[in-house]
């Protein structure tokens, strides 16, 4: 009997950190407060734009989380893009992708700031069926009621951090 292809996997990785490693200063508040470059591949068949938010699940501190602090929230990004470059922001997201409100109420990426112990950061990248438009600069809640129902799939990538110096 002949082998089936293989299905490509969706997956999400980063240059700049390894998944379930920490991230380096650069990408945080102690650093350059920057984005850290990301890639993907293998998106779902029908992708027709992707979606991310970077949330900490362990906000404030993760021995007592209450909350989920949003870090960075964009949509509308191509389904042709393979990649975002470090320091998107600055450097420009591909064109069409629009970005939504952080918990800091900032339409940018803002890197690990933890205020105590070592909290994991979620970069979940969402594979949709449709563009969602413009959405003004959405909330993570507000973008994730936009998505109900176009998620054809996602991938994650979790990284570390904690704080070396005192807040």
């Amino acid at each position: 009997m002949a082998s089936l292809p293989r299905t490509q996997t969706f997956s999400l990785s980063s240059p700049s950190f390894e998944h379930e490693h920490e991230i380096p200063d650069r990408f945080t508040c102690e650093g350059a407060d920057v984005s850290p470059a990301l890639s993907w591949s293998g998106l779902p068949p029908g992708t027709r734009s992707l979606a991310l938010i970077v949330d900490d699940p362990d906000a404030p501190d993760p021995a007592a989380p209450r909350r989920t602090w949003v870090h960075w929230v964009v949509h509308d990004i191509p389904a042709s893009a393979t990649e975002l470059p470090e320091d998107a922001g600055a450097r420009g997201l591909p064109s069409g992708a629009r970005v939504g409100k952080n918990d800091w109420s900032k339409a940018r990426y803002g890197g690990p700031c933890p205020p105590i112990g070592r909290h994991r950061y979620f970069f979940k990248l969402f594979a949709l069926d449709r563009e969602l438009g413009d959405l003004g600069q959405p909330t993570r809640t507000e973008l994730e009621t936009a998505m109900r129902g176009h998620v054809l799939g996602h991938a994650v990538l979790m990284g570390t951090y904690q704080r070396r110096s005192k807040p």
